[in-house]
C-alpha cells in the first residue's frame, strides 16, 4: 500500500504560549519517521509528507503522491492546535483515506470545555468545572473546592501545565487564569483537582473495540505537584520528568478496572473516537474521573499507548498495521 505519512511542521515563532512549547510540537516530526519505518517494515511504501504554512503546496503534494491512505499524525496547522480538525477536513474534501478520528471528533476533544460538557450531559464523570472565557471578568468560582487545576482551553500535550497549575486560593486562581489568557490567547478552564492515581486506558477499532491493558502513570511523593506537567512529559533533565514513572499494567482491582474500561469505551463512543484514542482518568477513593478524550494521541514508539500495546503484545509496527487496517477497512 502506498501510504502517505502527514504530519504538522511547527513555525520558528508562533503568536502565543511558551518557546518551550515547540518541543512539544516538533514531536510530530519524530512521530512521523517512526510511523513510516513501522510501515516499510511491514512492506507499505511510505513517504513523508509534511504539513508547513503553504497549504496548496501540502495539497499538490498529496495529489501528486496519490497515496493509497493518509496516515494523519497532523496535530495543529502552523503552530494552531485549534486548527487540527480542518487538516482532517481537508482530507475528507480530497477524497482521501485516512488514519484517525473525524474532523468533528477532532474539533470536540481539542476543545476541554465542550468534551466536559458532553461527559456531563451523559452521566459520565469528570471533575466539576468552569469556562472563564478570554476576555470575560474574573468571577468568584462557586460549587467547586480547592484545590483547582487551570488549564488552556484548548491546548494539548500539557502545554501550559506546571506546578503553578494547581492553585489553592483564590488570589493564585486569578493570577493564573490571567497568565493563561495572557499567554495562550484562549479561554481558562477551572476544574476541582482530584489528587489520586492516574490511569490512561488505550483503545483500538470501531467496533468490535480492543482496550489495550491499563496503564499508571505515578508521582514520586518528593514531587511538588502529582500532575502530567509540561517538564515532567518533555523535559528529560528536569526532575519532574525524572520523577514521574509510567506503569504497565496498572495494578487494579478487577472490579475497579472493569469500570474504568466501561466508562472509558462510553466516552469513545460518545465523542465518535476512531481507530484510535486514550483516555485519561483519575482515581479518588475509588471513584473514576475523566481528565481528557485524546482523540488523537501519540504514537510514538515510546508513548502511552504503544507502551500498552507492548503489554498486549503487539509490536509498534503490528500496532502500526493494525491501525492501518482499520483505515483501509472503513473507506473500502
Amino acid at each position: 500500500m502506498n501510504v502517505a505519512v502527514c504530519f504538522n511542521l511547527v513555525p520558528a515563532q508562533t503568536n502565543r504560549g511558551e518557546t518551550v512549547d515547540r518541543i512539544a510540537e516538533q514531536g510530530a516530526e519524530q512521530q512521523a519517521h517512526a510511523v513510516a519505518t513501522a510501515l516499510q517494515t511491514l512492506g507499505h511504501t511510505a513517504r513523508l509528507v509534511p504539513l508547513g504554512q503553504d497549504i496548496v503546496q501540502f495539497t499538490s503534494e498529496l495529489r501528486q503522491e496519490q497515496p493509497d491512505l493518509v496516515f494523519n499524525l497532523c496535530e495543529a496547522f502552523w503552530g494552531d492546535s485549534r486548527k487540527e480538525m480542518h487538516v482532517a477536513a481537508l482530507f475528507d474534501l480530497l477524497d482521501l483515506a485516512y488514519t484517525g478520528a473525524p474532523p468533528l471528533a477532532l474539533g470536540l476533544t481539542q476543545d476541554k470545555a465542550r468534551t466536559k460538557d458532553l461527559l456531563a450531559k451523559h452521566q459520565l464523570p469528570t471533575p466539576k468545572y468552569t469556562l472563564v472565557k478570554l476576555g470575560e471578568q474574573y468571577s468568584r468560582v462557586k460549587e467547586m473546592s480547592y484545590p483547582l487545576i487551570v488549564k488552556p482551553r484548548w491546548e494539548d500535550a500539557s502545554q501550559g501545565i506546571t506546578d503553578e497549575s494547581v492553585v489553592e486560593h483564590e488570589k493564585a486562581l486569578q493570577q493564573r487564569i490571567d497568565y493563561v489568557h495572557r499567554t495562550y490567547r484562549q479561554g481558562a478552564l477551572v476544574e476541582e483537582f482530584i489528587d489520586g492515581r492516574e490511569i490512561n486506558i488505550a483503545i483500538i477499532g470501531n467496533g468490535p473495540h480492543e482496550l489495550l491493558p491499563l496503564s499508571e502513570i505515578r508521582f514520586h511523593p518528593d514531587l511538588a505537584r502529582p500532575i502530567v506537567s509540561f517538564e515532567s512529559k518533555w523535559l528529560e533533565q528536569s526532575r519532574q520528568y525524572r520523577l514521574t514513572e509510567p506503569v504497565c499494567p496498572a495494578p487494579l482491582k478487577m472490579r475497579t478496572e472493569m469500570l474504568l474500561r466501561d466508562i472509558a469505551l462510553r466516552a469513545y463512543k460518545l465523542l465518535e473516537c476512531r481507530d484510535y484514542a486514550r483516555i485519561d482518568f483519575r482515581l479518588r477513593d475509588g471513584n473514576p474521573y475523566i481528565l481528557e478524550v485524546n482523540a488523537n494521541p501519540d504514537i510514538s514508539p515510546d508513548a502511552g499507548l504503544a507502551r500498552s500495546a507492548r503489554e498486549a503484545k503487539l509490536s509498534y509496527p503490528q500496532l502500526i498495521g493494525r491501525i492501518l487496517a482499520l483505515a483501509s477497512k472503513r473507506h473500502n
